[in-house]
């Protein structure tokens, strides 16, 4: 559906890790399918519009929502998630924008992809749910380095092993907690999967991100690997709402 692309973009995306923490919810990136488009008053455009605007109500009350709108060949699936923490009205604020964003930057894209820090939404013309994402993904770390990467690295992956565990058995398939690290300090993370997905998937896809540390994140105060159906984060700092 979506190429794949992962580390061509690592410089600017550490800095765009910067610049979203320092000025708020700005979109971290986004994909658009290569493999088909449509004109102008496609009946696929129609189903797409009405597609946005039915996610943008079912999405918000539980976090998560998915459906399909049309018929063959025509028919628009898609799927709206919102970061575990992110209140109602948040996330449908992220939902909407995400919806209208995504098709100004993929306007005749049968496939799209758009990640904000609160939200991803996601939509194609192949049905894909349950189906673990690994083509659509990208990497964001902090650019400090910790003083003791080998023990942080040991840490940081224990951390997420453990809360990977508890995504995948919780309802909302996502998991937040915090581990010990030298004197006062601690380490924040956060792991989620999109609820398409059964638990088992769920598991397989984040215990792939999660061998992806060394490559995304090596010794780095902070991380991310964000995927199509799932994601990791940690910091050294409270980045969730309590």
């Amino acid at each position: 559906m979506f190429s794949s692309r992962v580390a061509s973009f690592v410089y600017l995306l550490a800095l765009a890790f910067l610049v979203q923490t320092a000025f708020g919810a700005d979109t971290l990136f986004h994909f658009c399918s290569n493999s088909a488009n449509f004109s102008a008053y496609d009946p696929y455009e129609a189903n797409l519009k009405e597609l946005t605007g039915y996610l943008s109500i079912q999405a918000p009350p539980k976090g998560f929502g998915l459906g399909s709108i049309g018929q063959k060949p025509n028919q628009a699936y898609g799927l709206a998630l919102c970061r575990g923490d992110v209140s109602t009205p948040d996330c449908k604020t992220c939902v909407v924008e995400a919806g209208s964003e995504i098709r100004k930057r993929c306007p005749y894209n049968k496939g799209a992809i758009i990640w904000y820090d609160n939200c991803l939404f996601k939509y194609s013309n192949m049905e894909f749910f349950g189906q673990i994402d690994n083509r659509n993904r990208f990497y964001m770390w902090n650019l400090n380095n910790v003083s003791e990467p080998q023990s942080f690295n040991a840490k940081t992956k224990e951390l997420l092993s453990e809360l990977a565990n508890q995504a995948y058995s919780n309802p909302k398939m996502y998991a937040v907690g915090e581990a010990e690290l030298y004197g006062s300090n601690k380490l924040y993370g956060l792991t989620q999967c999109t609820r398409d997905l059964s638990s088992t998937e769920c598991k397989k896809c984040l215990d792939g991100i999660i061998e992806e540390l060394p490559t995304c994140c090596d010794g780095k105060e902070g991380g991310r690997v964000v995927g199509g159906s799932c994601n990791f984060r940690y910091e050294i700092y409270p980045f969730v709402n309590a």
